[in-house]
Order: C-alpha cells, then sequence, then structure tokens
C-alpha cells in the first residue's frame, strides 16, 4: 500500500526543495509561486513578436515608376517590331548595319554608363549632407549627357550625308525611329540633370528630402538601360 501510494504522490521539483531550505519560512507555496512566475515571465518573453524589419520604399515618386514602365512599354513595342522585321530581311539589314559607326556608339555607350555612376555618386554625397559634392557629381553627368548629343548629332549629320532617311530602307526607319526617341529622352533627362544640378547647389536635397533627388536619377538610370539595349541591338547583333 506504501508503494501505491508512493507512486500516486509526485515529489516537488529539485528547484523547489532547495529554495524551500534557503527561505524555510515561506515555504513550499511561496517558492512554487515564484517558479510559476518565472515561467509566465520567460513564456512571454518567448511569445513576444521581434520588431518589424526595416521598411523598403520606393526610391522617388510614384508617377515617375508609372512613367518609366509605359516608356519601357513603348521602347519594348519598337525593339519587337524591329526583330520581326529584320527576320525577314536579314541580309538587308546586316548590309546596312555595317555602315553605321559602331565606335561612336560604343564611346556613347561609355558615356551613358558614366553619367549614371556620377548620378549614383551625386545620390549618395546628398544623403551624407555632402551638397557641394553632390552638386560637382550632378556637373560631371551633364558633361557626359551633353557628349552623348554631339556625338549623336554628328552621326546623323553624316547618315544624312549618306542619303539616308525614313524612307530610304526599312533598317533606316527603324534605325532613326529608335535613335531619335532614345535621343530626346536623352535631352530631357539632361534637362531633369540640370534641374537637380541647380537644386543641389542650393542644398535642397539631404537625408529625408531625397524624393527630387531619386526621381530625377530613376529617370536617367532607365535612359542608360534603354541605350544598353538599343546599342547592341541595332548596331551589333547581326
Amino acid at each position: 500500500d506504501k508503494q501505491v501510494k508512493g507512486l500516486g504522490r509526485r515529489e516537488p521539483p529539485l528547484f523547489l526543495s532547495v529554495f524551500s531550505q534557503i527561505v524555510p519560512n515561506q515555504g513550499l507555496r511561496d517558492a512554487a509561486f515564484l517558479d510559476s512566475t518565472l515561467m509566465n515571465t520567460a513564456s512571454a518573453t518567448a511569445l513576444t513578436p521581434a520588431p518589424p524589419a526595416a521598411q523598403y520604399r520606393l526610391a522617388g515618386d510614384l508617377a515617375i515608376w508609372i512613367f518609366i514602365l509605359a516608356e519601357l512599354l513603348a521602347f519594348g513595342v519598337f525593339f519587337a517590331a524591329y526583330a520581326f522585321t529584320r527576320a525577314n530581311h536579314v541580309e538587308l539589314f546586316d548590309a546596312e548595319q555595317r555602315a553605321l559607326h559602331r565606335d561612336v556608339g560604343a564611346l556613347n555607350t561609355a558615356l551613358l554608363l558614366t553619367a549614371s555612376y556620377f548620378v549614383v555618386r551625386a545620390v549618395q554625397a546628398a544623403e551624407r549632407f555632402a551638397a557641394r559634392a553632390s552638386s560637382h557629381w550632378l556637373l560631371g553627368a551633364m558633361v557626359c549627357g551633353a557628349g552623348f548629343i554631339v556625338l549623336k548629332l554628328f552621326e546623323y549629320g553624316a547618315a544624312f550625308d549618306q542619303g539616308v532617311s525614313l524612307s530610304s530602307s526599312p533598317f533606316h526607319m527603324f534605325y532613326l525611329s529608335l535613335t531619335f526617341f532614345h535621343f530626346m529622352h536623352v535631352i530631357l533627362g539632361r534637362v531633369i540633370l540640370a534641374a537637380l544640378w541647380f537644386g543641389a547647389r542650393a542644398g535642397r536635397y539631404q537625408p529625408g528630402d531625397m524624393n527630387g533627388m531619386e526621381t530625377g536619377a530613376a529617370y536617367w538610370h532607365m535612359v542608360d538601360l534603354v541605350w544598353l539595349i538599343l546599342f547592341p541591338l541595332v548596331y551589333v547583333i547581326h
């Protein structure tokens, strides 16, 4: 019987036994209360949700991203039409591609990539309260953009001297349409860079107030991205 009764009785935890010896006046009841309190505290701590992760935001204004998507869609339609027409006139497109100034196109690619790098550095400088450095980087991007425009005008002049026009051939129609459409975007991008440059000189952009700078930078990077597709597609790929 003693053994059966012993099986039905649970010995108190070791923590309670030791605690009852250290604080004999409180007894097992107070020790059990303390043990329960500690366990509840630990459980509450474990169930407390972790602080939320850093919130990511869209750089620049939402409107510019809608505009960029629309422009990329327009260029995409142009590129698809070019590829379709080229598939039906491969020899003609290859022959007239060779007459293009690829070296000028490659130099323009370098200028646009350099300009985009300068724009990135301008944004980073503005985020460090370095308005003067930001304006210098933007000025460098403007110079690169001006170089692209000058070289493109030289290329158009040489093409027109050779009798190239929208109606001279399917390739020339796409060449002039695509590159001039992009050319107008470069001009607009340079105007935006000029506006950012004036704003940076005035100390308008700083941490917490970067929306204008980021919006202009996003547009310029779109112009660069389109050229990185247009250049190999029209000038290089056979």
